[in-house]
């Protein structure tokens, strides 16, 4: 009868994914909501067939590039891998990946698990299966209506980690939230890191940063250097907590057009930008060695990476190049900022603002962002869009910063292809992202 139940929940799965994809809604909470409501163990049996190992990739920013780069390395090895690769990271939507690469039959065929997982999920998702790693990118303020304070976020975490004695923590060893967590967690763990100062000029720029007292025993941190928000060389001059020794260090960085560096001698280079993406990327390449894997195809995995899902997506519409990005909460915003001034082009920005359940609710978090810093990033316009954008064009408006008021995004990437100067990037937090992913899929298909 469990067989039995399992097959239909299958079936309802694929069909629910496949009504909601010709009628063009995501759809995959739903897949999964109806899986688990057939079969309620339908997540733990599917889990179970994996035949090597689960990854989970937790964090606040990062998670979706690290979890699908390292599913796209795994697949370079010849391995067959089940990955929510929409971002979907709740229960219903890590339920509805393993039902959706399941075949009709109920069973599932894969040497791996890639699992992004929202951090408030993990104790929800653990009890169906215990992952054998976990990856932790960084852990920053979020969502504050519905995350709460970060101690939060970390006590979560942390009772996921008990869940999970064995599972391996694959921890950011230069954000010392992160690396007290894994510490303090009782779970074998290894750090990644960028070990050497890349900012050179580092005059305080003011940016909000977690961490800044010592988890340990409350005494102000301090750092060597950082590299943006409380990521960096920490140490705690009264109890000695600081960063680990590295066991994935990252020398030689280079960020611009392209990024590069050396990981325990291995040269890694990929073709896009932004600074925090070597991070996603080592990150990635951590979780794979861990596994013993040689990862001897990494770079020509980065090579052909096609960042998707507006992470860095990129698109060309009627002669212009459009950046299409996720910008969420302040750490995110600020590291978004950065790489837009990385291009030293002229540019126009669009900057969409929801406030959705999933977006939460309290925008405040937009007055923590450095807006200021476009003012010498060589931008011919700024278009303020989505439910939120008048307190958009109000924080703006605060550090004298002109904009366009254009609340309907469609028009308002329609208006910058015609009069803008084919330079534009689209910056939108979480429920913006999807749509106006389909509409730039849409404009860039009728010109074909």
């Amino acid at each position: 009868m469990s067989r039995l139940r399992r097959i239909i929940a299958v079936w309802a799965a694929k069909a629910t994914g496949f009504a909601c994809r010709i009628t063009g809604k995501q759809g995959v909470t739903l897949a999964g909501q109806i899986a688990l409501k057939i079969d309620p163990d339908i997540l733990k049996e599917l889990s179970g067939q994996v035949k090597e190992k689960i990854f989970v990739t937790c964090g606040t920013n990062g998670k979706t590039t690290t979890n699908n780069l390292l599913c796209s390395a795994l697949e370079a090895e010849g391995k067959k891998v089940v990955c929510n690769h929409t971002g979907s990271n709740m229960l219903n939507g890590v339920a509805a990946a393993f039902a959706q690469n399941a075949s009709l039959s109920g069973n599932l065929k894969a040497d791996y698990a890639c699992i992004e997982v929202d951090e408030a999920s993990t104790v929800r998702i653990f009890p169906h299966f215990k992952p054998d790693y976990m990856v932790l990118t960084n852990l920053f303020r979020d969502q504050l209506d519905r995350y709460g304070e970060i101690d939060i976020t970390m006590n979560l975490l942390k009772k996921a980690m008990e869940m999970a004695p064995e599972m391996e923590v694959i921890v950011n060893g230069d954000d010392s939230l992160s690396t007290y967590l894994a510490m303090e967690s009782g779970n074998p763990y290894v750090t990644f890191g960028i070990g050497e100062q890349y900012f050179k000029d580092q005059k305080d720029s003011g940016e909000i940063r977690e961490g800044t007292f010592c988890k340990k025993c409350g005494s102000r941190m301090e750092y060597h250097f950082y590299h943006y928000s409380q990521l960096g060389d920490y140490y705690c001059p009264n109890c000695g907590f600081k960063r680990p020794k590295l066991t994935y260090n990252a020398l030689k960085v280079h960020a611009g057009d392209n990024l590069s560096f050396e990981v325990n001698g291995t040269a890694i280079e990929a073709n896009y930008r932004g600074f925090y993406n070597i991070y996603n990327i080592l990150a990635a390449y951590a979780a794979g060695k861990e596994a013993g894997l040689k990862l001897t195809a990494y770079n020509r995995v980065l090579r052909k990476y096609s960042p998707e899902n507006g992470r860095n997506e990129a698109f060309h519409i009627d002669g212009t190049d459009i950046i299409l990005n996720l910008a969420k909460n302040p750490a995110g915003f600020n590291q978004n900022i950065s790489a837009v001034m990385e291009d030293t082009k002229e540019k126009d920005l669009i900057i969409l603002i929801n406030d959705n359940s999933q977006d939460g609710i309290d925008v405040s978090w937009l007055w923590d962002v450095d807006f200021d810093r476009f003012k010498n990033a060589g931008i011919h316009s700024i278009t303020v869009s989505g439910i939120r954008c008048r307190d958009m064009q109000l924080r703006l408006k605060y550090v004298d910063i002109p904009s366009i008021l254009e609340p309907d995004i469609e028009k308002a990437i329609q208006d910058r292809i015609k009069d803008g100067v084919k330079n534009l990037y689209v910056l939108v937090n979480y429920t913006g992202l999807y749509k106006t992913h389909n509409i730039l899929k849409k404009l860039e298909g009728e010109q074909k």
